[in-house]
């Protein structure tokens, strides 16, 4: 069923996690929420790109270019929410090209795709269309495709177990958290974010425990916790009062996004 909890996941694990990015905490006990959370470039590109699909109208032929002007309208105003160097410079740039990136933006950024998609090959291709517009190493598309792959089989009735064999497929998880813990640390690369990100969800047992886990690994915290709120909110849906709590730190404009894209992705499943 068509939904956007995939993206409100995503909001909540960034604005739960934009506080230990830098300052990690390798627990799972901590406040959800704090007077210092804040939406940062994961929640801000997010919504631009459930801009862009709203503004596609169901034509994707021009979703790539859309992702561009939507990304640079939206976001120009945001330019301390922790943009990276090349992104930044990409933003604010007036021609804007793809710059072989393998960042794990790529992945922070994609789960709208799935909200919209009507098969798993469709989630794909416009996974692509989105992503390919920076982050054009292969590294970086594979990071978003397992991403928006892995929310769109959550929010269509797949069992976890199925996710995970086919998010296997993309990354190996032999691994646990507990056993990455005490050596991970920060890396901005979808091969040392995705993986680590999905594995939460593997080990959770709901939505606020995968954010909990994710944050507990430390590294990029917002990042993961953002990657892996994406597939979990899916999967679970998200807690009313966890929505809640991050809707409020949205801004006006930012809430008006996540409004309408809500809007538009019943309306899809109408038509």
């Amino acid at each position: 069923m068509k939904n956007v909890n995939n993206v409100i996941g995503a909001i909540v694990g960034d604005i739960v996690g934009s506080v230990y990015e830098f300052d990690n905490h390798r627990s799972k006990e901590f406040p959800l929420f704090s007077e210092g959370c804040f939406p940062t470039d994961d929640s801000i590109m997010t919504l631009a790109i459930a801009k862009a699909l709203i503004l596609s109208d169901g034509n994707y032929e021009n979703l790539s270019e859309l992702a561009v002007s939507s990304m640079q309208e939206v976001g120009r105003p945001y330019h301390e929410c922790g943009y990276g160097g090349r992104f930044y410079g990409w933003m604010y740039s007036n021609n804007p090209k793809p710059y072989n990136s393998l960042g794990n933006g790529a992945a922070m950024r994609v789960s709208a795709v799935a909200s919209v998609a009507n098969s798993l090959e469709e989630v794909k291709i416009l996974s692509e269309k989105v992503t390919a517009v920076t982050h054009n190493h292969p590294e970086g598309i594979k990071g978003a495709e397992a991403t928006a792959v892995g929310a769109w089989m959550a929010m269509n009735g797949y069992d976890k177990k199925e996710i995970i064999r086919k998010l296997e497929e993309y990354y190996s998880l032999d691994f646990t958290i507990d056993e990455i813990r005490p050596t991970y640390r920060f890396n901005e690369t979808c091969m040392e974010t995705v993986p680590q990100a999905i594995e939460c969800f593997k080990e959770a047992d709901d939505f606020e425990d995968t954010i909990r886990t994710a944050i507990s690994l430390g590294g990029d915290s917002d990042t993961l916790a953002a990657i892996a709120g994406s597939i979990a909110g899916a999967y679970y849906g998200v807690p009313g009062w966890i929505e809640e709590k991050a809707r409020s730190f949205l801004d006006d404009r930012l809430s008006e996004i996540l409004d309408c894209f809500a809007v538009y992705v019943v309306s899809m499943k109408f038509n």
